[in-house]
Order: C-alpha cells, then structure tokens, then sequence
C-alpha cells in the first residue's frame, strides 16, 4: 500500500511527534492529490458530551462519533453526565457497550470523580479505572475540599488524571451569562469569573499536596491563565483546556439567543486576549470543543432560559483556522499540536489511528442544517469560514466523507 505522505502533490502538515506514523492511502485517495487539499493526524477531543445513555433525544454515540468524523477527530473523550452516570464499574458497562457497537471513531469515556456526580461520595474509581480515559464530574464542580483531595489521591495512586469543571456554587447567584457590560446592559444575571478560578485555585494547590496529575476543563477566565501559569511554573503537574469559542469570541459578540449560552460564558475581550497569550506561550495546553448538544426546544428559550451548551466539534478547526490561524495569530503547527498532539500526549492516547484530508481554500457560509449532530445550535450560524474536510479515515477506514 502507498504511504499517502509520499503522494506527490498532497501536502502533509505533522507536528514531529505524529510524523513516524505510516498513513496508507485509501481507495479514491486519488482525487485529493492536489495542492489544495492537506492532510492533518486525526484530531483529539478531550471533552465532549455524547448523551448516550440518558438523553439519547439530544445526542446519540452514533451521531456524536459520524459529528466528530466530519469534524477531523478521530479520538474523542466522553463526559460522564449521563444516566446512569457512570460511578461503578456497573453503570459504565453500558456506555461501553453503546461505544462497541455504534461508534466510528475511537470514544473514551470519563468515569465520574463522586456518585451520581453529587459530590458527597467517592464513586468507585478502582474498579472503573481499566476502562476509564480519566475522572471527572463535568458539569458540576466538587464542592468539598476534603472530597476532591480524597479524589486526587486515589486517582495517584491508579495513575489518573482528575479532569476538573472548576465551578464554585455559592458565587453563581442564579447568573447565566457573564458578569460583565453585556449583561448589566440587557438586565440578565451574571456568572462572575471568581466562581471559576477560585476553585482552580484550590484544586491547584491540591494537585501539589497530592501529586495527582490534574487537568482543568474549559477555562474561560484571564486570572484562570495566570493561576495555571503560576503553577506549571511551580512544578505542579497540571494541564488544561479551553474551547474554540472563548479564543474568537467575547461578551461583545452575545445575542439574546440560547446559541450564545454555555457554561463557562463568554467573558470579555480583555479575558479572550489572555486565553490567546497563554495559547502562545504554552500555558494552554490544548483545545477541546466542549460539544455539548441539546434539542432546539431546549436552546429556543433565549438567554435566560435556554439550557447552557453548544455544538461545536465540526466547527472547531474552520473557526479556529479562519479566525486564528489565517489572521496570523497562531501558526498551522501550533494548531495541530493544540488540536491533534497535546491531548494524545496528556491523556496516553494513541497516535496514529487515522488521518483527515482538508481543502483548506475553499471558504462557506456555516450552516448548522447540515450538521451530523442531532444538536444544531451553534454561535457561528451565518459566519463565514475557511477549511472543509474532505474525508476523515480511521484505522483504515473511511468514516466520513464530504459528498456536495
């Protein structure tokens, strides 16, 4: 079989620690070996929202894996607000069999860091940790100092990463976007940023007493940067996240519309700014899209009603090209080893399990109508991107393929 990087007219684009893998052509390789198309290692996304089991009406496996393909991912990690949530070992068993039998790319589910995500009680880490890519109670912040440092040292001592939704209750007061211009203009309730980077403050400095290896999901927040690059600085065994959305918009950008509420909110320009910096300078380790998917029903009710979420993992590399990399913000390389190399290394996710092919010229008009997830509301409707793939292959297989 032909190594498709020696196809001469494709470009390739792999950072070097994805450039050993073999990548074989496929059967109509053929009709994308122009300058026009090039060829990146499948995407990983980190956190991601399948739905299934539970709520199988906003999002199935199946929909989400076919989303993730015609987005370029060929790795994903599915969050565990599920139902059951998958607290033992028991309630995991049928996510995973869900998994087996209808996803086309490769779905590593998160297990849960407290029983049904409460907080009160430590779910049963031992018995799920074979089959778990981390821990993690996404969607709700472990309230109790006592019970995530019980969390992190039993996730060292099974060699887990404890991947946290930093979010402190008693700060919400019933806020739903940020606390900022926007919202005292429009008379909404805000989220300010302290009920974020309070609790990464503290999980922080719990990952340095524990010596867990600690992650932090979508941050959102300047002081959020700066409290993990303080910490990296320090020694303390700790990545994080943010999502594509809080890198190319900002409180000016919202809309009293549902496909501009997600948890954390966007903030305000000066904190997109600093979520770049730290993108830069390495504090940010990767990009993951937060796919979080409901039904138009839910995300019909406006800000303040509709249910906090968005669908965003087939537009993450065309957002993330146009508006950062085409603009000169950020290089190729760099995006690829946000989107493609950081993650497979953080998590221990294998390199190498398939490629996407990309016409990185041709520009459209983002349309959520032709979406592959049963979730349609994005903040990007209407916008104009550059980038379009072309063909998703995994493990020598085609899983998705662009057909006009």
């Amino acid at each position: 079989m032909t190594r498709l990087k020696d196809m001469s007219r494709l470009k390739t684009v792999f950072p070097d620690e994805a450039s050993g893998v073999d990548f074989f052509s496929v059967e109509d390789i053929s009709r994308y070996d122009s300058s026009q198309f090039v060829a990146f290692p499948g995407f990983c996304d980190v956190h991601v929202h399948f739905r299934e089991p539970g709520f199988s009406y906003k999002e199935t496996i199946r929909t989400g894996s076919l989303a993730a393909a015609r987005g370029g991912y060929t790795s994903v990690c599915a969050m565990p607000n599920l139902k059951p949530v998958p607290d033992c070992a028991e309630h995991l068993k049928e996510q995973l069999d869900i998994i087996a039998r209808d996803a086309v790319v490769d779905v590593y589910p998160y297990g849960a860091i407290t029983v049904d995500e409460k907080g009160e009680r430590l779910a049963a880490l031992t018995e799920m940790s074979k089959d778990v890519i981390a821990f993690s109670d996404d969607g709700r912040g472990v309230q109790s100092e006592d019970m995530m440092r019980e969390a992190m040292l039993e996730a060292k001592r099974l060699g887990k990463i404890i991947s946290a939704h930093c979010e402190v209750n008693d700060l919400l007061k019933g806020g739903y976007i940020h606390d900022g211009e926007y919202c005292r203009a429009h008379g909404h309730r805000g989220i300010c940023s302290e009920s974020e980077y309070a609790q990464i403050e503290r999980d922080v400095r719990l990952a340095k007493e524990t010596g867990c290896a600690y992650h932090v999901c979508h941050i959102s927040a300047k002081e959020s940067v700066e409290i993990i690059r303080r910490a990296k600085a320090e020694g303390v065994d700790v990545t994080c996240e943010t999502a594509p959305h809080y890198l190319v918009l900002d409180e000016n950008d919202l809309r009293e519309d549902g496909r501009f509420k997600m948890n954390p909110p966007l903030r305000t320009a000066q904190d997109r700014l600093a979520l770049i910096e730290g993108v830069k300078d390495g504090t940010i380790d990767m990009i993951a899209t937060d796919h979080a998917p409901h039904s138009a029903e839910e995300k019909s009710r406006g800000l303040k009603g509709s249910l906090f979420g968005i669908s965003g993992i087939e537009t993450a590399f065309p957002v993330l090209y146009t508006r950062l990399v085409k603009e000169g913000i950020i290089t190729l390389e760099r995006l690829l080893k946000l989107l493609a190399v950081n993650p497979r290394k953080r998590f221990d996710i294998p390199f190498g399990n398939g490629f996407s092919i990309w016409n990185t010229e041709e520009s459209y008009i983002a349309d959520s109508r032709e979406f592959l997830s049963q979730g349609k509301s994005t903040p990007f409707e209407g916008e104009r991107l550059t980038g379009r793939n072309m063909l998703t292959v995994r493990n020598g297989k085609v899983v998705y393929r662009y057909e006009k």
